[in-house]
């Protein structure tokens, strides 16, 4: 499972380790180019968003009541300075998170199509 997930979070196929696994910034390459796996057919959907905002939400509320502890800036300057650093954190993590997601997925055969009534999942 670590194995997988940490591929996926690396851009690597969750199977094999050797491919890419996006072929853009957040689409998924149908196949693998080493271990030929169907990384495509996976549709992690809404996970990687929720899981990215869980833990952006973690790191910069703590930073945020610490600032204000510390030492009470004013409103704008608090939202000059955590605004951005939401914005760029949650699209430094959104990549790697939907990686480890779709290895996660992988690992356990939960390609989304289970109850496909045209039978090819």
């Amino acid at each position: 499972m670590w194995a997988a997930l940490s591929r996926g979070a690396a851009n690597r196929c969750p199977s094999c380790g050797q491919g890419t696994l996006f072929r853009g910034y957040l689409r998924v390459a149908e196949r693998c180019g080493a271990c030929g796996a169907p990384v495509g057919r996976i549709r992690a959907d809404d996970a990687p968003p929720y899981f990215t905002i869980f833990i952006v939400g973690h790191i910069i509320i703590p930073l945020m009541l610490l600032a204000e502890r510390g030492y009470a800036p004013s409103l704008w300057t608090m939202a000059a300075v955590f605004l951005p650093l939401t914005l760029l954190l949650s699209l430094a993590l959104l990549r790697p998170v939907k990686g480890a997601t779709v290895g996660l997925m992988m690992r356990y055969g939960i390609t989304g199509r289970e109850h496909d009534p045209r039978g090819d999942g």
